[in-house]
């Protein structure tokens, strides 16, 4: 790559090919192969996708207990598979199902199966497995997008993250990898005055080429480095990646601003894999080899492009614990155009949040959140907020707040929710000293009790 140091270039060529061959990985294979199929023309991609499901519906029906008894009570045949239209004929994977079948969802031969679960800050956590086929495709996916923005595998990088798997499994070996490879890891639930201080020095002394992280932690870091006066914006960081949350216009123009360089939108789950990456001309990118995006309405009905709909995943290289037609619970819009960038790859036109990052008025009408954070979020003095709907006629608004908010426009907030949500919805404001992250170290600033189950019974706009 262009640009690329001396160090880099031993680390992407050398060492981290050595690396994953010891690990029995393939990344750096599916990474050279990704790397050409992301030219070719959308016909040829879907015909690559609809060969890799026959494959991995074939192999499913012969040594995945769970699939092996549904296809034979359905009388469903994968080896007819001729078109991703088939896959309607298949029921929906749901987080219930897997719960009460996770042993049966496992491939008969498989072996070194890691076992992974979802944060569940939004219910009980999802426990699954993933092999190594998926491990490799998943960071080859993540690199190949790094590299649209002239970042390698040996940049200097910062990560500013959360999840207890990462940050509980920092053994010696591991330690060892990720100073070779120039990957820090910040603890994002630990994000008091005095860490947000000692993070900005650390990304001031290591000149990092990228930060990853979520979106809510990086422009709650960038804030805090406006607030001190701390400059972070010619350090030479190339991109910023955020993922794991809906990214908001204001936090992408906060990010960029004070670290002086683009954010790049990624869009994925530990569950359901790296789906989507923003390339630098503004597409949001399906990780299409890997990857087959279905968008459904609440009755789980196709909804045609350019509609919402949920997103239904059903990842390609998961043949050691298959993640077919998974409901991830998020709501997005197709695009069907190409993007001027000139890949093949499809696109996400839009990406609007989990559905319970949405809200349901009393008369039963969802509505994203952004309906409500829009109302307070400028608000002169307010810090810090989040919003929680309880149910239909119950929302409590939590704000931490400093010396220059006017107490008296509590009565305009509650004015302008009631509006939205209606006139005899009760909101509650709660004055607080701090807003504490979710276990996972994301911040959250909507969670509705309401909307998954209103999904079905409503109508969004």
């Amino acid at each position: 790559m262009k640009g690329t140091s001396v160090y880099t270039r031993f680390v992407s060529g050398v060492l981290f090919p050595l690396h994953e061959r010891l690990k029995h990985h393939a990344t750096v294979a599916v990474l050279r192969e990704m790397e050409d199929t992301q030219w070719w023309p959308a016909e040829r991609l879907q015909a690559l996708q609809v060969d890799r499901l026959r494959a991995l519906l074939v192999d499913a029906g012969q040594h995945v207990p769970y699939y092996r008894n549904l296809f034979e009570q359905s009388g469903f045949d994968p080896a007819s598979i001729n078109s991703l239209a088939d896959l309607q004929r298949l029921p929906f994977l749901t987080k219930l199902v897997i719960r009460a079948n996770t042993e049966a969802l496992k491939h008969a031969q498989a072996n070194g199966l890691s076992r992974f679960n979802t944060g569940g800050s939004s219910g009980e956590p999802l426990v699954f497995f993933i092999g190594s086929k998926r491990v490799s495709h998943d960071v080859a996916a993540k690199w190949r997008a790094t590299r649209w923005w002239g970042v390698d595998i040996g940049d200097p990088e910062i990560v500013l993250w959360g999840s207890p798997i990462e940050l509980h499994v920092q053994d010696r070996v591991r330690q060892i990898r990720d100073r070779l490879i120039r990957t820090q890891l910040l603890p994002a639930f630990e994000m008091s005055e005095q860490k947000l201080d000692q993070f900005l020095a650390t990304i001031r002394s290591k000149s990092p080429k990228m930060l990853f992280g979520y979106p809510s932690a990086l422009s709650l870091l960038a804030r805090h480095a406006e607030k001190r006066g701390v400059p972070m914006n010619k350090l030479g960081i190339k991109v910023a990646f955020v993922t794991a949350e809906k990214l908001y216009e204001d936090q992408r123009a906060t990010i960029s601003r004070v670290f002086g360089c683009p954010v790049a939108n990624g869009y994925g789950s530990r569950d359901a894999g790296f789906i989507a990456h923003e390339c630098p001309s503004g597409g949001m990118h399906i990780t299409a080899e890997d990857i087959i995006v279905e968008l459904i309405d609440a009755d789980g009905h196709a909804v045609p492009v350019g509609t919402p709909g949920e997103i239904v995943v059903t990842h390609l290289a998961t043949q050691d614990f298959p993640f077919i037609r998974y409901r991830t619970g998020d709501i997005a819009v197709l695009d069907d155009q190409q993007c001027t960038c000139g890949r093949g790859l499809p696109l996400l036109r839009e990406i609007q949040g989990r559905s319970n990052d949405f809200v349901v008025a009393s008369n039963g009408t969802i509505m994203q959140g952004a309906a409500l954070t829009y109302l307070i979020r400028d608000m002169q003095g307010i810090e810090a907020f989040k919003i929680v709907q309880e149910s239909l006629q119950l929302t409590r608004v939590f704000l931490v707040v400093g010396s220059s908010f006017d107490h008296s426009r509590s009565s305009e907030i509650v004015a302008s929710f009631r509006r939205r949500l209606g006139e005899q919805v009760n909101i509650q404001i709660e004055f607080v000293d701090e807003i504490k992250p979710e276990k996972s170290g994301k911040y959250r600033y909507i969670i509705s009790h309401v909307a998954d189950l209103a999904k079905g019974t409503t109508t969004p706009c």
